[in-house]
């Protein structure tokens, strides 16, 4: 559920026309509804209420930092993945001991930089990464604490790309050598194992595949207290879908429903990391149409925004709704919808029918909260947009829309070279 609706012939935000948003801070243009964020978060929080738990929410989803404030308010955790995330989250001010780091390729500086802020807890990924860390903690004088994501080979029926945990995926320990790492990682000296991690894919519809992977890692769980090793945390990773087009993804509560039954009489808190389906549906990227083109096979509807501003139907093949902002009784052709990006793969959707459509109207692409601006660039020398927050009738920017100058801003012409 969101709050983008039509009224009175035009796209709203909450109770703010797009049309009004799009005048004072011009196209490509991503914009968040308040009260989507807040539903999600609560939707989530409302499930799981039955057990002791955390929700960390998945800041690579979206980390704009008014975002993330939002979400330190309500008490909510981080699921991070870099140092620029755990910057972030630190700096909207979600609680260090609600943070947990995953992620395959930890550096160094990243490392130490979690021990210094005293984090949760670093899912681990590999024996490797287990012995930096403790290293690291070693020269700190700190003990990491820590669990390991374990991979439990389970089909999420989701893209190959974000499919996570599969034999053939990067991410996590093999489950059926699992325990000898815990062994491993119980033996050092500055390493404190207090969780079991999961995580199998994202844009997941289905809640068999979570019940499967769970019961899985559970079985791991209950032969860990066999060697002595009580596990605090039992983290279930994220991953849940969302409606893009005809999805039927099950509700926080239809999951917490399948899942509580396999815990509630377990110790360990519950850590669930929830992203896509906490902001996709709560924004939408407003663009402007430039211009129209017709050939012999294709009708062409030419946007600003590109595959630089939104990547997942380049990417993945994605589907994103697309309307008009001030929708009419118009004909409908089928069109490409296409950017200015110069690549054959720069479209925000093929073959769509859609309301025709002249230059200087606005079209929405709705469901673009997740993995849309935090997985922008400045690809062809392009400025990256605007992001606006509407809550109510009020709104504010968020962040600012580059400029040529920050294109450059950190580019150095070398004269004593040229």
């Amino acid at each position: 559920m969101h709050f983008f609706s039509h009224k009175k012939g035009e796209l709203y935000a909450e109770d703010v026309p797009v049309k009004e948003l799009i005048n004072k801070f011009g196209t490509p243009l991503y914009i968040y509804s308040y009260g989507t964020l807040i539903r999600h978060i609560r939707a989530y929080e409302e499930a799981f209420c039955e057990v002791p738990h955390i929700i960390c929410y998945a800041v690579k989803a979206n980390s704009n930092l008014a975002i993330l404030r939002i979400f330190a308010e309500l008490g909510i955790g981080a699921d991070i993945v870099s140092g620029g995330e755990l910057f972030k989250a630190l700096k909207a001010g979600i609680k260090p001991y609600k943070i947990v780091f995953a992620g395959v390729g930890k550096t160094d500086e990243e490392i130490e930089y979690a021990l210094k802020n005293n984090i949760l807890m670093f899912n681990v990924e590999s024996e490797a990464e287990l012995h930096k860390i403790n290293e690291k903690a070693k020269n700190l004088k700190k003990v990491a604490s820590v669990a390991l994501r374990v991979n439990p080979d389970i089909d999420p029926k989701t893209h190959k790309y974000i499919a996570t945990g599969l034999k053939s995926s990067k991410f996590g320990i093999p489950i059926e050598k699992a325990l000898d790492y815990y062994k491993l990682a119980k033996s050092m000296k500055n390493i404190k194992v207090i969780g079991i991690h999961k995580h199998i894919g994202s844009q997941i519809t289905e809640t068999s595949a979570y019940v499967e992977a769970l019961n899985k890692i559970l079985s791991l769980y209950d032969q860990l207290a066999n060697y002595d090793m009580e596990i605090e945390y039992i983290d279930i990773g994220g991953g849940l879908g969302i409606t893009y087009r005809d999805e039927e993804p099950p509700h926080p509560k239809e999951l917490a429903d399948v899942l509580i039954p396999l815990v509630k009489n377990k110790k360990g808190k519950l850590i669930i990391e929830p992203g896509r389906s906490i902001v996709g549906n709560a924004g939408i990227l407003v663009t402007k149409v430039l211009y129209t083109k017709e050939t012999e096979q294709k009708n062409f509807i030419i946007v600003d925004a590109g595959m630089n501003d939104l990547i997942r139907p380049t990417l993945y093949g994605s589907y994103h709704e697309i309307q008009p902002v001030t929708p009419g009784k118009k004909e409908k052709i089928v069109a490409d919808i296409v950017g200015p990006i110069c690549e054959s793969g720069d479209f925000l959707a093929k073959d769509r029918e859609i309301e025709k459509v002249s230059a200087g109207e606005y079209l929405a692409v709705m469901s673009a909260g997740a993995y849309g601006f935090s997985m922008s660039s400045n690809y062809n020398s392009r400025p990256r947009v605007a992001e606006v927050l509407v809550k109510g009738d009020q709104y504010a920017l968020i962040r600012k829309r580059e400029t040529y100058k920050d294109l450059i801003r950190n580019e150095i012409v070398p004269e004593e070279l040229l």
